[in-house]
């Protein structure tokens, strides 16, 4: 009898440091998956966003990736990237960003080599430069290249996170 209590006794510590284990990860973004990188823009491909070429415009473009889906979306200007980023049906879905670094690209033909962290990326908002959608968000790498910049085609740099609606 007592060895039957100890095992039951045994089997419910068991289970409750599982259950306990199994809820300390609730709520923790999942690391586990690999990070996908960006991908080269094909000469035939759509914005995600309106539909457009994307080839056929100059300035920055964007990428991402939803936590879900394994495939790309890919836009054809950086303003249209943070419509879709900052529709709350989406923000909380969005897994890895990536905008073209426009101090290591041309701004008539963004080189997809130069793709980085859109998350770690700095924008110049309200400059004189157009993209697909006419007002675009200039991307940089660096705050120093977006405020030299910002000192020759006009507008106001932000990061990333400050980055709202209101300003597209």
């Amino acid at each position: 009898m007592r060895q039957a209590l100890n095992s039951s006794s045994s089997l419910f510590v068991s289970l409750f440091c599982l259950l306990l284990l199994g809820l300390s990860a609730c709520g923790q973004e999942d690391t586990s998956s690999p990070i996908r990188q960006a991908v080269v823009m094909e000469h035939g491909d759509e914005c995600h966003l309106c539909g457009m070429l994307i080839g056929n415009f100059p300035g920055p473009k964007g990428e991402l990736y939803l936590k879900t889906e394994q495939t790309v979306k890919k836009f054809c200007s950086t303003r249209d990237l943070f419509s879709f980023l900052l529709d709350p049906e989406y923000q909380k879905q969005v897994k890895e960003i990536y905008v073209h670094d426009m101090a290591k690209s041309p701004w008539q033909a963004p080189q997809d080599s130069h793709f980085i962290d859109a998350r770690q990326a700095w924008y110049v908002v309200g400059s004189s430069q157009t993209g697909a959608m006419g007002k675009t968000l200039a991307s940089f790498g660096k705050q120093q290249d977006a405020s030299a910049f910002a000192a020759e085609f006009g507008g106001q740099v932000y990061p990333f996170e400050q980055i709202s609606l209101s300003m597209l």
